[in-house]
């Protein structure tokens, strides 16, 4: 077998090595010469094989005909027409599955012997299959557009993927996903969802009147109030989950691939590497997992390694609350944590590249581009509802259990009496330490940031719950009065929080661009298979979110309010950052002498 993607290359991997009972192989009915060279393959293992002919529907639509009885006898399988959106189909696909497991499969076409490291001979055979399937396909198929024609869908690519337009249209339509998500429909939803959640507290509030007032403080303002404060949150996941689904559906996501594919190589990265990007906006897990399908070895770790700089659906409470609460809820907020996350990226592929050793080489970049459509509405509300889930679950269990030890320890002192102020806490004495770390960051020493940013290590939403435990007056950080977007909410929140606009936007993005969840580190260490890998990549995140912080709040402070300015932290961070620009140079300096 010689398939030509990585995808492809995974599974005929499989296939011989595990020795499967049944394959079925899911192929495009819009693009049938393409699907059916890889289908001859498989065919040849002797391993019974179904053919799922997938996107049946949209051939209806074009006006395309193929005989699914003619190419079952061609292939001597059986073919079962069907629709993932629907399901259409997957009953059959799966009773005809049980029928002939066990059977022996013959081959339509066999290739023979031939020496895989002879180029030569591998594209002569190769173009012998070709030959073979685009007969079967002239038989079976009638098309009433034909490929070559131009449609409307070409001349919509000429625009979203032309090399001067389809960046800052890609641009715009982020603009939108996160205009649309944080401001216009996302905050109304929240504020009605908030009102209710509040109001459940205060029931609970209200039969623990005469409970013990600890249990109360436990209970209501540490476990009920740390997971509202990131429920509240919710409805701007959820939208913003509902519109990348709609970008998916409608095929505008593989374009996006396209447009960043000719500036991912330029910086050492597989054309392959924009779609682990791009799924880690939903999800950073999956989206480094997607990195597998890149065969280069280095560029695979490379990508799994920057993917985290993309900011996830788990950052966009914490992305909410300080655009809400700084900068009136404003969406270029949103959208330039989204581009600087790319940009870093970029500068990160770079840094990769010098000290890894390899330069940026050409590679070639396969996809088969969907075919445009009206986006099915009930599809993308079933993949909200499955990613908000999963968010749900997440803040019910680990936010859950780490914002209720937050409580537990705010509340004690370590010889496990009330304590009698928050700063003689068990959590402030242990943050303490790490607010020292952050006042280049953010000006001010504040044992609740700090105690914030370490807990967002374990999930970043735990930031949101953190500061709504920690700070004095801010219970929920998304009460009504205050978060709700309205007139004043974002002085007074300041105001308790006692940080600038200029450290708020310098600790959110020490927070976006530093190491992110367990959860994304195990998926890392997963697909690196190299600890040394793995910590590098760490060491790296750290460090570029350091210095991005201490850069966003030193250069802007120096222009907004230079009198204001700790010379003596800026320093500190100073120092910080060229000791580590200072590792990075000597790891390049020492690959440049191997």
């Amino acid at each position: 077998m010689s398939p030509f993607t990585s995808e492809e290359s995974i599974t005929s991997s499989y296939v011989k090595k595990k020795n499967p009972d049944i394959i079925i192989n899911i192929v495009d009915a819009t693009n049938l010469s393409r699907s059916l060279f890889f289908t001859t393959q498989l065919l040849e293992l002797g391993i019974p094989v179904v053919v799922a002919l997938n996107k049946s529907d949209i051939n209806k639509k074009k006006g395309t005909k193929i005989n699914t009885a003619m190419l079952s006898e061609k292939l001597g399988c059986p073919v079962v027409e069907t629709i993932s959106t629907s399901a259409d189909g997957l009953k059959a696909v799966v009773e005809k599955a049980v029928s002939i497991a066990g059977n022996t499969q013959n081959a339509p076409y066999h290739q023979g012997d031939i020496d895989l490291t002879d180029k030569l001979a591998v594209e002569a055979a190769d173009r012998q299959r070709f030959e073979f399937v685009n007969d079967i396909v002239k038989e079976v198929e009638s098309r009433k557009v034909l490929t070559r024609d131009k449609n409307t869908g070409d001349k919509i690519d000429a625009v979203l993927t032309n090399k001067w337009l389809g960046i800052p249209i890609f641009a715009v339509v982020m603009f939108l996903v996160f205009q649309i998500s944080q401001v216009w429909v996302g905050t109304p939803i929240a504020d009605l969802l908030v009102g209710w959640l509040e109001t459940f507290q205060g029931w609970v509030g209200g039969l623990l009147e005469n409970a013990n007032p600890l249990l109360s403080a436990l209970l209501v303002d540490g476990v009920i109030g740390g997971v509202i404060a990131v429920i509240g949150f919710l409805p701007l996941v959820m939208v913003m989950y509902f519109l990348i689904a709609i970008l998916e559906d409608c095929g505008y996501m593989s374009r996006v691939a396209i447009v960043l594919d000719p500036i991912f190589k330029k910086v050492g990265l597989s054309g392959k590497s924009v779609i682990p990007f791009v799924i880690t906006i939903g999800c950073a897990v999956p989206g480094i997992m997607a990195s597998r399908t890149i065969r280069n070895e280095r560029e695979r770790r490379a990508t799994a390694m920057l993917a985290p700089f993309m900011p996830c659906g788990a950052k966009i409470p914490v992305i909410a609350l300080f655009a809400g609460a700084f900068f009136d809820d404003a969406g270029w907020v949103s959208t330039l944590m989204y581009l600087s996350g790319i940009l870093l990226i970029f500068l990160g592929a770079l840094l990769v590249n010098k000290i890894a050793g390899y330069k940026a080489r050409k590679s070639f970049f396969i996809i088969e581009l969907p075919e445009y459509k009206v986006p099915s509405l009930w599809g993308a509300f079933k993949s909200m509802c499955s990613r908000g889930w999963a968010y749900i679950v997440k803040a019910a269990t680990i936010i859950l259990l780490c914002n209720t030890a937050v409580q537990v320890m705010q509340t004690f002192n370590w010889s496990f009496g009330v304590a009698e102020t928050a700063d003689s806490s068990i959590l402030a004495t242990i943050a303490g330490p790490f607010a020292y770390i952050l006042v280049p960051i953010v000006g001010v020493l504040s044992w609740q940031l700090a105690a914030a940013a370490v807990t967002g290590f374990i999930a970043k939403e735990n930031v949101v719950g953190t500061l709504a435990v920690c700070f004095v007056g801010l219970e929920n950080l998304i009460d009504t009065e205050e978060l709700a977007l309205m007139e004043g909410a974002g002085a007074e929140v300041a105001g308790i929080m006692a940080i600038t606009k200029v450290a708020a936007l310098a600790y959110l993005m020490f927070n976006l661009y530093t190491p992110p969840c367990f959860a994304a580190i195990g998926a890392m260490n997963a697909e690196m298979k190299s600890s040394k890998w793995v910590w590098g990549g760490i060491g790296l995140q750290l460090g570029v979110g350091y210095t991005v912080g201490y850069l966003v709040y030193t250069i802007g402070t120096l222009i907004t309010a230079p009198a204001s300015l700790n010379v003596g932290a800026a320093i500190g961070g100073l120092v910080a950052v060229l000791v580590f620009a200072a590792v990075l140079i000597a790891l390049i300096n020492n690959t440049i002498k191997k």
